[in-house]
């Protein structure tokens, strides 16, 4: 079976446990808190990050690469619910929203705030944990609601985020805001329409896995886990 390291809130790991759901690809799950610096995982991926799909003779580490790897090896078994377009121009929008919400998402929203409220709890203080940081939780809850009314926009003009088609830039974006959801933190009042694209994402069975998972002192919203929210 293959082997996925990872962290249950980080949102890029979460990225792929549903592409590969969504792919039909079974996987074991390893938690890695990266900041412990496991021998055996520095092995893996030199960087210390997650998520690493570990398959077969193969360590694939990072999302955008494992994405990547897995149309390459299962997309066209997927036909109509491949996950990335046989167009140039659709793979181009695709990608396009995977750096948005991998890079600029993450760094403006999801990151900060699951390493205020979730990682910081876990740290010890050698590795940087302790009481988190009011300010960059607050820039955080501003920063989510323009990205709301993008994602709104979006869906304003096409049935799923880069087209017709359900694809990576919805599993993408679904995954980064699901953390944020746990937490509380997604206005879901500042737009509709993304309001019901995430309620529509929710509903997978590939999304279940998420909704069911906890943090230890930190509970989930408390509508988190309901579909019609």
């Amino acid at each position: 079976m293959s082997r996925l390291h990872h962290h249950p809130f980080c949102p890029q790991s979460r990225f792929i446990r549903l592409a590969c759901a969504e792919a039909g690809l079974a996987i074991e799950l390893v938690e890695e808190r990266v900041w412990e610096r496991r021998t055996e995982f520095l092995a893996l991926n030199p960087a210390a990050t997650v998520p690493v799909l570990v398959e077969e003779a193969f360590a694939i580490p990072g999302a955008g690469v494992i994405a990547e790897y897995l149309d390459e090896t299962r997309g066209l078994a997927l036909g109509d619910r491949r996950l990335l377009p046989d167009s140039v121009a659709g793979r181009i929008e695709v990608r396009r929203l995977l750096d948005w919400f991998n890079l600029t998402f993450a760094q403006e929203v999801s990151e900060p705030l699951v390493r205020e409220k979730i990682y910081k709890r876990q740290m010890g203080a050698a590795h940087g944990g302790g009481a988190p940081d009011a300010g960059a939780i607050r820039a955080a809850r501003n920063n989510v609601r323009y990205h709301l009314r993008y994602v709104g926009h979006l869906i304003g003009r096409r049935k799923w985020l880069a087209g017709d088609r359900m694809s990576y830039a919805d599993l993408v974006a679904a995954a980064h805001l699901s953390c944020v959801d746990y937490l509380g933190d997604a206005p879901w009042s500042e737009d509709e329409a993304a309001k019901e694209w995430y309620a529509r994402i929710k509903s997978r069975p590939s999304f279940r896995p998420l909704l069911a998972e906890k943090i230890l002192g930190t509970p989930a919203a408390p509508h988190y886990a309901d579909l019609d929210f």
